[in-house]
């Protein structure tokens, strides 16, 4: 199942960014999927944050704490 909030296009362009020559269909299909998965679990963290903080707006100040507080996605 392709990444449903992603575009494959953005996803192909990142690996391509990484230095690919060439990006299969699959990895850009996985890589978006851990990518949407990671970035759901740091906004619900950072979501936490602000709300902890009395606060309904997320800032960059809560995605950067998030970050840090939210492990980092090992792949399947």
């Amino acid at each position: 199942m392709p990444p449903e909030e992603l575009s494959t296009a953005a996803v192909r362009r990142l690996i391509e960014m990484a230095g690919a020559d060439r990006v299969g269909d699959d990895a850009v299909e996985e890589l978006g999927k851990i990518l949407e998965d990671y970035a759901v679990k740091v906004g619900k963290e950072a979501t936490g944050l602000a709300r902890h903080a009395g606060r309904k707006t997320v800032k960059a100040q809560d995605i950067q704490l998030a970050v840090k507080r939210v492990p980092q996605p090992q792949g399947s």
